[in-house]
Formats: C-alpha cells, structure tokens, sequence
C-alpha cells in the first residue's frame, strides 16, 4: 500500500486539496497497480513562518 507525503506552504483550499488528493491517488493506483483505496496521502500544511528560502523566511520574501 503506497503512502504519499505532500509537504507544501499554507493557503490552499479544502476545494484545491481535494483535487489533488483525487489526482495524486488515481495516478499512484495506476502506476503500480493497487485499488486506489489502498493509496495514503498525507498533506502537511507548512506555516509561512517555518519555512525558509535563500535564507529568508517566506514570510519576509512576499
């Protein structure tokens, strides 16, 4: 049973998280042949204060 992680800065919709997690789970289904109902995906909502690029938070870099 795969499990699938997505890591991503905060602000997206319960609408846009949906579309996504029914993408990612049919395209893991069909890859390596399981029912998508033994597909896992985990979203990690990462705050735009724990989170840095070159070096500056991303909060300081809007």
């Amino acid at each position: 049973m795969p499990f699938v992680t997505i890591e991503m800065i905060e602000g997206r919709t319960p609408e846009q998280k949906r579309e996504l997690v029914e993408k990612i789970t049919k395209v893991v289904a069909e890859t390596v042949n399981v029912p998508e109902e033994r597909v896992y995906v985990f979203i990690e909502d990462l705050k735009k204060d724990h989170f840095a690029r070159g070096g500056k938070l991303i909060i300081d870099q809007e």
